[in-house]
């Protein structure tokens, strides 16, 4: 069992800057890769970025590539989400997740523990 908590969400204006968080416990953070996904209303569920369990290989969605930048604390079992340049097209839930599996780590079916979201809002 793994316990995934996210904060850092709010609102911020087009440009601005959020970080957000992902706090683990229950598994051993290191054997885990992780992602974060968004889900805006009315939408699926979105991959956003992965890293891989030691830190060392990032993937990123086109849209966010050289705005958002993922990284992971394993002494903290921590990740975070670093967003800059955001956009209102931002908007949305975003959650984290952590898989066992190294490669695929864009698809929402290869993870198995969720958090529960949070919430962020780019205002124009």
């Amino acid at each position: 069992q793994v316990q995934l908590v996210e904060s850092g969400g709010g609102t911020v204006q087009a440009g601005g800057s959020l970080t957000l968080s992902c706090a683990a416990s229950g598994r051993t953070f290191s054997s885990s890769a992780m992602g974060w996904f968004r889900q805006a209303p009315g939408k699926e569920r979105e991959f956003v970025a992965a890293i891989s369990r030691s830190g060392s290989s990032t993937y990123y969605t086109d849209s966010v590539k050289g705005r958002f930048t993922i990284s992971r604390d394993n002494a903290k079992n921590t990740a975070y989400l670093q967003m800059s340049s955001l956009k209102v097209e931002d908007t949305a839930v975003y959650y984290c997740a952590v898989t066992k599996y190294i490669s695929g780590l864009a698809s929402r079916q290869r993870y198995d523990y969720w958090g529960q979201g949070t919430q962020v809002t780019v205002s124009s």
